[in-house]
């Protein structure tokens, strides 16, 4: 029965390396986890700096074509007034009587240039009094170019 002392000594030995892989496992699998979860980490931060840069490639693309804020057309609106009011005034010296017109005067053109100046045909301008009431040539022709696109 020399069998009896080495069954206990048998079975600590079977105990103990149960425990011990049973700890390496646990290591491993910590391992993993730790790997598997950094992956992750850097996928997301890939995943985030891609929508970023695929975020600015949309916005400059389609901010180009976006149509104008409510803000940016009051500043053309009001862009146009003023033009306008400019235009009025300068057409309105140009009709006063002795207003001097681009060829009297400034003595650089010949007088035969003079002459066929005065030959040519009338501007088919409308004056500021001539235009309808309510709506500017400046104005009518922005809402010309805005149709048009």
């Amino acid at each position: 029965m020399t069998d009896r002392p080495d069954i206990p000594d048998a079975l600590r030995d079977a105990v103990e390396r149960t425990v011990q892989a049973t700890a390496d496992t646990r290591l491993r699998a910590q391992d993993v986890v730790d790997d598997l979860g950094g992956t992750v980490d850097e996928l997301v931060k890939n995943a985030e700096r891609g929508l970023r840069t695929g975020r600015r490639s949309v916005r400059a693309a389609v901010g180009e074509r976006l149509p104008a804020t409510g803000d940016e057309m009051k500043g053309l609106r009001a862009e146009l007034r003023r033009i306008s009011q400019r235009l009025d005034s300068i057409e309105a010296r140009l009709s006063e009587p002795g207003a001097r017109s681009a060829g009297q005067g400034s003595g650089s053109k010949p007088k035969s240039a003079a002459k066929q100046s005065s030959a040519k045909k009338p501007s088919t301008r409308k004056s500021s009094a001539q235009r309808a009431p309510g709506k500017s040539s400046a104005t009518k022709t922005a809402a010309k170019k805005s149709r048009s696109k």
